[in-house]
């Protein structure tokens, strides 16, 4: 972040050349500027580059208020955060205001006194561009007072007239003003209630019960909204629906890299370097299985995919795969916690919890629910077995058990216990460098987590045996 511009007055600001910009003139222009010189217009977005980002700009372009329409986890409300980037990083606005208002346009009666008596004095303060933006979630009880305002009482008991417009209380639009106002969840809002916005978005006014009041709200509205055919909750009235300039539809990831970039960097946010116990480290292939299980299970018919599956699912699912390897490490005394295959039951229970079935009745069906997304997972690590490892000569490992061996692996058996039952492993660095795996201090851990992985895969593929029971898997022939 800058330091702040030093000019303090009106006076200053004027003498400094400083105009008034409305913030969609604003945002126009710094959106051209990032397109010019080639940079990402909404950086850390993945898989919309193609699709939803050039709608979103060709919205902003044309000055438009705009609804972002599609299932859950599409990471709607992520994009709309992250408009507050085509902002200019300073701004002046009157100091005391309430609405932001800018020092050498003022709208209203405070601001136009504050400016008529002090003149060029008049006091200014900077503001950040993260402190222009504004945001609601709908819920069925918000009121006009929380978007709109309403009389202050306290203002009244103090002496003023109620036709006076400085009793109101302005409610989160007004003072949102000079910037960026999303309403999340849209048709959850009454409607009676979303007709209160429809002069914010054509007149660029507000209302508040009987007061004669006009203040040319500048302001970008933004809004989004689950479709309508599946949440059922609501709708976006025709009126309003009317008065956004642009709708843009959101989608899942459609190709498995953006999925795998999504997962990347958006898992394990939580997890802070310095701490006692280093940041868990999960494997390329491991992120891949995860990327894949969600794929599979949002296409699955037994899956309602109205509802959809949200990015979260998988975002969780890694995260308490992380969870697992940490308290292996905990556990075993692992110098690192690396997430292995063994890891990927932990996910299921919370991913339960993120989907919705389309079947679903029955007093089993909690455990049928289960065996359906155990077998997508299952799916997902042949899928990225067959991927990583198709070309991968593993008939060393596959020859340590041919005299009837085993190998004991497991959520509470260490990385280095893993390898010490193989001894020399056969083949071992052809596997690594096929999972990407490079020379590190962590390669140990690292190598087991490969090996198991070898192993599930030659399960999976019918190629070795394996028996569970509990946190204990025996690999053998």
């Amino acid at each position: 972040m800058t330091d702040a511009p030093t000019d303090t007055t009106v006076g200053a600001l004027r003498a400094a050349g400083n105009r008034s910009l409305g913030v969609k003139e604003e945002i126009r222009a710094n959106l051209l500027r990032r397109i010019a010189a080639g940079q990402p217009s909404l950086p850390g977005i993945v898989g919309f580059d193609d699709t939803v980002i050039p709608e979103v700009e060709r919205a902003l372009l044309a000055g438009h208020d705009f609804v972002l329409l599609g299932e859950r986890g599409q990471g709607k409300t992520r994009l709309i955060r992250t408009l507050v980037g085509l902002l200019d990083e300073w701004t002046p606005v009157l100091s005391g205001s309430e609405l932001n208002e800018h020092p050498l346009a003022p709208i209203s009666a405070w601001g136009l006194r504050q400016v008529s008596e002090l003149g060029d004095d008049a006091p200014v303060t900077w503001l950040h561009r993260d402190a222009r933006y504004g945001e609601k979630l709908a819920t069925p009880d918000t009121s006009v007072g929380d978007l709109i305002g309403d009389v202050d009482p306290i203002k009244v008991a103090q002496g003023r007239t109620l036709g006076d417009p400085e009793t109101i209380h302005f409610g989160l639009i007004p003072r949102t003003n000079r910037g960026i106002f999303s309403i999340n969840e849209l048709p959850d809002l009454a409607e009676r209630i979303q007709v209160a916005l429809l002069n914010v978005l054509e007149e660029r006014d507000i209302q508040v019960r009987g007061y004669r009041l006009r203040l040319p709200l500048d302001l970008l509205l933004v809004a989004s909204a689950n479709p309508e055919d599946y949440t059922n909750r609501g709708r976006i009235i025709t009126p309003l629906k009317d008065r956004f300039g642009s709708e843009v539809r959101t989608h899942y990831p459609l190709e498995l890299d953006d999925e795998i970039a999504l997962v990347s960097q958006e898992a394990m946010l939580f997890w802070a370097d310095g701490l006692e116990l280093a940041r868990p480290l999960i494997p390329d292939h491991i992120v891949e299985i995860v990327a894949r299980y969600a794929r599979l299970v949002r296409e699955s018919q037994h899956v309602d995919r109205r509802s959809g599956v949200s990015a979260r699912f998988a975002i969780a699912a890694v995260e308490t795969m992380a969870a697992s390897a940490v308290r292996r490490a905990a556990m075993t005394g692992e110098n690192r916690a690396v997430a292995r295959v063994c890891d990927l039951p932990s996910a299921l229970p919370a991913a339960r919890g993120k989907v919705e079935f389309a079947d679903a009745s029955g007093e089993d069906e909690g455990e049928r629910e289960l065996e359906i997304l155990a077998h997508l997972l299952r799916r997902a690590t042949a899928e990225t077995f067959r991927n990583r490892l198709a070309g991968v000569d593993l008939s060393g490992l596959q020859d340590h058990f041919a005299e009837g061996q085993t190998v004991d692996s497991g959520e509470l058996v260490a990385g280095a216990a893993l390898l010490a039952q193989f001894g020399a492993v056969p083949g071992l660095a052809e596997l690594l460098t096929a999972l990407g795996v490079t020379e590190s201090q962590d390669l140990p851990d690292q190598a087991a987590a490969a090996v198991e992985f070898a192993l599930e895969g030659l399960y999976l593929t019918r190629r070795l045996g394996k028996d569970v029971d509990g946190p204990r898997t025996l690999y053998g022939g």
